[in-house]
C-alpha cells in the first residue's frame, strides 16, 4: 500500500495537469466517470494515503488499498485501468487496482489537513492531544491512525518504532511526554526521509528493521509478527534495544 509520501511524489509527478481540461474518461471503475469529460483539473492534492483531483464543485478520490497503481503518460502492460484520464496532446493520468470515490463540496469539510504528517498544516500539538485521549492503544495501532497520522503505513510505523527505541506493544499512556514527543517528531522526519529516499530509488536501503532478520543496532534476531496489534499488520522490532512501557 502506498504510504503518504509516495502520494506526494504522485502529486508531484501529475502536476502539470492542473489547469488542463479532461478530454476522455475510460476505465472498469462502477461509478460514471463520464461527469469528468469536459471538466478542468482545478487542482491536485494529497491527504494522507488519498489523491484528489479537483474540480469546480467536487473531486474524485484516489486510494491505492493494497495493490494499486499509477502511470503518468503511459499505460501497464496487460493491465486495465480502473480509471483513465485522457488530455490533448495525448497525455493521459492512468490508475490500477485502487478505489474510486466523488467527493461533493469544499474539501477543507471533508479533510482535516493537520492530521496530514506530510502538509504544511500538521499540527503536532493536536496529535499529541489525540494521542493522550485513547492511553490504552498501542504504539503501533496509534501510528497507524490516520486521524493521527495520515499518511503513516506500515513501514514508515516500524522504522519509527526502531528509531524512537519504542516496542510496538507499548501503551501510549505509559509513555513519558518526552517519549510521546518523539514519536509525534518522527512520525513526521522518517516520512521526509522516506520521501528523499523514495526520489533517490535508495529506500530500501535504509531500512533499518522492516523486511530485516538482525538489528543493525546490536545485532540480536529480530522478532516478526505477521500480524500485530488491532490493526493485524505485520512488524519487525528489536526485543533488545526497543524498550516496552505499559500502563
Amino acid at each position: 500500500m502506498p504510504e503518504g509520501p509516495s502520494i506526494v511524489i504522485l502529486k508531484e509527478e501529475a502536476a502539470g495537469f492542473r489547469g488542463r481540461i479532461i478530454k476522455e474518461v475510460a476505465g472498469n471503475s462502477r461509478l460514471d466517470l463520464t461527469r469528468m469529460r469536459g471538466e478542468r483539473v482545478t487542482a491536485l492534492c494529497s491527504w494522507g494515503k488519498h489523491f484528489l483531483i479537483c474540480f469546480p464543485g467536487f473531486a474524485m478520490r484516489v486510494h491505492f488499498m493494497l495493490f494499486g497503481s499509477y502511470r503518468v503518460n503511459e499505460r501497464r502492460d496487460n493491465a486495465a485501468p480502473r480509471m483513465s484520464l485522457q488530455f490533448a496532446r495525448g497525455q493521459e493520468l492512468n490508475f490500477y487496482a485502487c478505489s474510486l470515490r466523488y467527493i461533493e463540496g469544499n474539501l477543507d469539510d471533508v479533510y482535516d489537513w493537520s492530521a496530514d504528517v506530510m502538509a504544511d498544516a500538521w499540527d503536532p500539538a493536536k496529535a499529541r492531544r489525540k494521542l493522550r485521549a485513547q492511553p490504552n492503544v498501542i504504539a503501533a495501532d496509534a501510528l497507524l491512525d490516520q486521524n493521527v497520522f495520515s499518511g503513516v503505513g506500515n513501514i514508515i510505523k516500524n522504522e519509527v518504532l526502531h528509531r524512537i527505541r519504542l516496542h510496538p506493544e507499548s501503551t501510549i499512556g505509559a509513555l513519558s511526554p518526552r517519549k510521546l514527543g518523539e514519536l509525534v517528531t518522527q512520525a513526521r522526519e522518517y516520512s521526509f526521509d522516506f520521501l528523499r529516499w523514495k526520489k533517490a530509488y535508495v529506500l530500501k536501503k535504509h531500512y533499518q528493521v522492516h523486511t530485516k532478520t538482525h538489528c543493525p543496532r546490536d545485532g540480536e534476531r529480530l522478532t516478526y509478527r505477521a500480524k500485530l496489534g488491532t490493526r493485524q499488520r505485520r512488524a519487525f522490532f528489536c526485543e533488545r534495544c526497543q524498550k516496552l512501557y505499559r500502563s
